[in-house]
């Protein structure tokens, strides 16, 4: 910024009344000898003067020359720039309609666009101004007419101040890229027609930088990552360009509030609308990636094979249990049957050694008649055969089968009357040793 000139008026000082110069003056210092140096002619202004002075120019033709030399620099300068042709219609705009024109083609820069550099503007706007500024137009014979001019200016003014074209940017239709059609998409390659579409969105993210959408390779991570990114895009899109001027009137404040409110409202709507648009253009495209489709599949075959997995599991583990049930069932069949088969031979033993112990006392018994009832000589009175019976039966229910067995041995071995006789009273004995009998308890054995 310059500082503003300030102009302050003092008045002189007044001499003292009767001051005179011849009188009063006194001088401080001397004037220096006079000094002769010589001056080297040089600057850009002595050097114009040459060169009219050599070409024999004036002024006006010097600087028409030297601004056709300039237009030449700068297309050598550009020589590698591709010149856009220029539309007539927008050489016949009005500038008091800036608004509605497209900036960067007024520059020439439409290939660039948001991509576009301060450089790159610079020097569009320098070889615009070159071409079409009023004077060089008159030069050339033609009209003053400055129209284009302003608009040439005014797109500078707009593409080099940020805010402004970030704001010109938000609403700049010619940079979007119209996302293919079904068909299309199934005609031709999916990634390189929808990566365009996402490129041009990608323009308005906050986050830098924006996720590819990659090609038939990429993973699955990858992918989802790019849907994430676009499904919570933050977007820094604005709308205030197409905001309705507020008139700069102080007199009519309700009117200025009014039109406020009206482009507060209008852009909240725009900024709606514009959140539904990419939310749908990430749904289309989703839906129409082989990709998305592909893990899908490989998800439910994986789910379809832990699914079987787990299927082929439960099986097996319900055909262990059902032979580890039948091989239970066979083994107490097997245990049943061996007890039953235990019960019958103990049984039958139980029987044998039963029948065997009623005959070994039946031939205990019928021992006592062969011993003549334990009497001697001659016939044994009742009383005497009653009493060796008893007293026998009396020694049985002292003995267990197997003494019993072994009675009957003894007896079986025994010959004659006395002998048998003696097996008995031994066999009585032993009980009293035992303490089964008391002495004298059995009378016909005494």
């Amino acid at each position: 910024m310059t500082s503003a000139q300030v102009q302050i008026n003092l008045p002189l000082p007044v001499l003292p009344a009767g001051w005179t110069a011849e009188k009063d003056f006194k001088p401080v210092g001397s004037l220096s000898h006079a000094i002769d140096r010589n001056i080297e002619p040089v600057g850009p202004h002595f050097l114009a003067h040459a060169r009219r002075k050599r070409h024999k120019r004036t002024f006006s033709e010097d600087d028409r020359i030297q601004a056709q030399a300039n237009v030449k620099k700068i297309e050598d300068d550009d020589e590698g720039e591709i010149s856009e042709p220029e539309d007539p219609l927008m050489l016949q705009r009005e500038a008091k309609d800036w608004k509605g024109q497209d900036h960067y083609a007024v520059l020439g820069i439409t290939r660039y666009r948001w991509r576009a550099t301060e450089e790159q503007i610079k020097r569009a706007h320098r070889r615009k101004v070159l071409k079409h500024h009023p004077d060089k137009k008159a030069a050339k014979g033609g009209t003053e007419d400055d129209q284009f001019f302003k608009c040439i200016q005014k797109a500078t003014e707009v593409l080099s101040d940020p805010v402004k074209r970030r704001q010109f940017d938000s609403v700049d239709e010619a940079a979007d890229v119209e996302p293919p059609s079904k068909s299309e998409t199934k005609k031709g390659n999916f990634y390189k027609l929808w990566g365009k579409v996402f490129e041009a969105e990608g323009r308005f993210s906050r986050q830098q930088p924006v996720p590819k959408l990659g090609n038939e390779k990429s993973s699955k991570a990858e992918v989802e990552n790019f849907y994430n990114f676009w499904y919570s895009f933050d977007s820094w899109r604005t709308f205030e360009y197409l905001d309705e001027d507020v008139p700069d009137d102080n007199e009519n404040r309700d009117q200025k509030r009014h039109v406020e409110r009206k482009n507060q409202n209008a852009r909240r709507k725009k900024k709606t609308e514009d959140t539904a648009r990419l939310r749908k253009l990430v749904d289309d495209a989703l839906a129409l990636d082989e990709r998305i489709k592909l893990f899908r599949q490989q998800e439910n075959a994986s789910k379809n094979k832990r699914r079987l997995e787990k299927e082929a599991e439960q099986k097996r583990l319900a055909e262990e249990a059902a032979k580890a049930k039948e091989e239970e069932a066979r083994l107490a069949a097997e245990r049943e049957a061996a007890e039953k088969a235990q019960k019958a031979d103990s049984k039958k033993a139980k029987e044998a050694a039963k029948n065997a112990a009623k005959k070994n006392k039946r031939v205990i018994r019928g021992a006592v008649k062969d011993a003549n009832y334990f009497h001697g000589a001659g016939d044994a009175p009742a009383s005497q055969i009653d009493g060796a019976l008893n007293d026998v039966d009396v020694i049985i229910t002292k003995l267990d089968n197997e003494e019993i067995a072994a009675l009957t041995a003894k007896l079986s071995g025994a010959k004659g009357a006395d002998a048998i006789k003696q097996v008995y009273q031994d066999e009585v004995k032993q009980l009293i040793g035992a303490g089964k009998l008391k002495e004298g308890e059995l009378k016909s054995l005494s």
